[in-house]
């Protein structure tokens, strides 16, 4: 039942029409219904791991909650009279038996996780490795397996450093791992944004929210439909057969492959905050106008922004505040000056992440090294921050100005593109290393000239729509990057002008969309 389909939609419908008759009390307990005949719709066996996560983080949640209450219950004012050093002893006993308790849901819960995807590369590598023919198990992947593994652990987290309380209701929690609009690709959610968000609150049916989400689904559609899988039939024909192209064809496939991946993403996250919003409930965003970046590392806080935000709360501050870091960065600020010192814990908690990050993408080699080209740019560029900025002033270059503003986007969107290498040929590391050399070869005026566009399976009028597209995306960007709502804008016109917009956009994405030849989302696996 993919968001593309038919079928998805007169779900949707129906679910709606039940959701607002139903009692309000009981709302949630449908999406909990709506959420499992979604999930059914690929894979009833695969559904034992939502179940199996659920558990995990359920009874770890329940149990570091009875530990802080023993906790507080045995140095309760009313109790016997406990000195400082005492009660520290208390509070350092319970604390680690609770970061016990979320070891052990991270064990179990990573542990299926690292079965079921990356068994396979492992065992896989250590036969190159070593010459043994060890048979690697093979397991069915299932959807969203990433995405919500790694939602369930963070509430475990939040639990255990007091964000949000522990769920005595295990249905409502499985509710949360497994809420239909997001468990194929995110965002990331935390359960106590969830909560506020409203997922187990009592909604009445609202014109204006109903209106909101359709037309955040519509534009995602025309994201996914008429622009990312019309992109996706150039980058495909060429990756089919890397080793045939060179120099300008590989970096047109290139632009294709950025239009076809932040379409295709960001589209699938425009459907699922729009479904989720006809249901009352509000989920984080997870894109930020990210090609207006002006580094890598801004390019990450404004990209799949769920992502980097787990990444930064559950990795990056853990483990660059530990002691083994602090002491390293005292090293390094008594040997190699005070900005060294301090940007060193920083850079290795960077190369961490996108370590984690690439192989979180998937079980392959070109995942990882996507994940490390990323990691080493954002981590030299923290280090030599001082030297970049002396070197403008030495030029009289104004770091604020918007010359050098216009010149850092482009240049982090031609870094990015660059990364986008390890992520384009679905053959491997082996094919993505022959689009790279093909970008050093075959250049010259006789190969631009000779150019034939149509060649790469797009009519002309094909570039003429993605061209247009693309400028009503950057148009809507920009608006957005203003701070305005071009919802808003809309639902402000008059009826008339408002529906003659809804028509539009619709006939469009009909007319204009590869309905009848649509692929799937691109990050519907992870």
């Amino acid at each position: 039942m993919s968001f593309l389909k038919i079928s998805f939609f007169l779900f949707l419908l129906v679910g709606l029409i039940v959701y607002y008759i139903f009692p309000k009390k009981l709302q949630w307990f449908w999406l909990l219904v709506l959420s499992f005949i979604y999930y059914f719709s690929f894979s009833v066996k695969c559904s034992l791991a939502l179940v199996y996560i659920t558990t995990i983080i359920y009874f770890a949640g329940r149990v570091i909650e009875s530990l802080e209450c023993r906790r507080k219950k045995e140095i309760k004012p009313e109790g016997p009279k406990l000195t400082k050093e005492e009660k520290k002893l208390i509070k350092e006993k319970y604390t680690r038996k609770k970061k016990g308790v979320v070891a052990l849901a991270c064990v179990f819960a990573f542990g299926l996780l690292a079965v079921i995807k990356y068994s396979d590369f492992g065992i896989t590598n250590f036969n190159r490795i070593f010459g043994t023919d060890y048979i690697s198990p093979k397991f069915i992947l299932p959807i969203g397996l990433s995405f919500f593994t790694f939602q369930g652990v963070s509430y475990v987290i939040d639990v255990y450093q007091g964000k949000c309380s522990a769920e005595h209701n295990f249905f409502k929690m499985l509710l949360f791992v497994s809420f239909f609009p997001q468990i194929m690709q995110g965002p990331i959610g935390r359960y106590n944004h969830f909560v506020e968000g409203g997922l187990f609150s009592q909604h009445k049916w609202d014109l204006r929210r109903a209106q909101f989400g359709a037309q955040r689904i519509a534009w995602g559609l025309f994201k996914k439909l008429v622009m990312a899988d019309r992109a996706g039939v150039v980058v495909s024909t060429v990756t089919a057969n890397v080793a045939n192209y060179s120099g300008f064809t590989n970096i047109f496939t290139l632009l294709m492959y950025s239009i076809q991946l932040y379409m295709d993403f960001s589209g699938g996250i425009d459907i699922v905050i729009g479904a989720a919003q006809m249901f009352g409930v509000t989920m984080d965003e997870n894109f930020r106008q990210p090609y207006f970046s002006k580094s890598i590392g801004e390019f990450w806080r404004r990209w799949h922004i769920s992502l980097g935000a787990w990444m930064k709360d559950y990795i990056f501050y853990p483990f660059s505040l530990t002691k083994a870091m602090n002491n390293l960065g005292k090293w390094g600020r008594k040997h190699f000056g005070k900005h060294f010192g301090t940007v060193l814990p920083i850079c290795l908690a960077n190369l961490l992440i996108f370590f984690i990050v690439g192989i979180w993408h998937g079980a392959e080699w070109r995942y990882i090294a996507y994940g490390v080209y990323n990691g080493v740019i954002i981590a030299v560029s923290a280090a030599l921050k001082p030297y970049f900025k002396k070197a403008l002033d030495l030029c009289h270059i104004n770091s604020n100005g918007k010359f050098w503003a216009g010149f850092s986007m482009l240049r982090t969107f031609i870094l990015v593109n660059i990364g986008w290498i390890f992520d384009i040929c679905a053959g491997g590391m082996g094919d993505c290393l022959l689009f790279f050399k093909g970008l050093f070869r075959g250049y010259s005026i006789s190969q631009l000239t000779s150019l034939n566009l149509t060649s790469l399976g797009l009519a002309m009028y094909d570039y003429a729509i993605l061209f247009f597209g693309c400028l009503i995306v950057l148009y809507v960007s920009i608006r957005k990057e203003l701070g305005v709502s071009i919802r808003e804008s809309i639902s402000a016109k008059p009826l008339v002008i408002r529906w003659a917009v809804y028509y539009a956009v619709f006939a469009i994405i009909l007319v204009l969309g590869y309905i009848g030849n649509c692929g799937g989302f691109m990050y519907a696996m992870f």
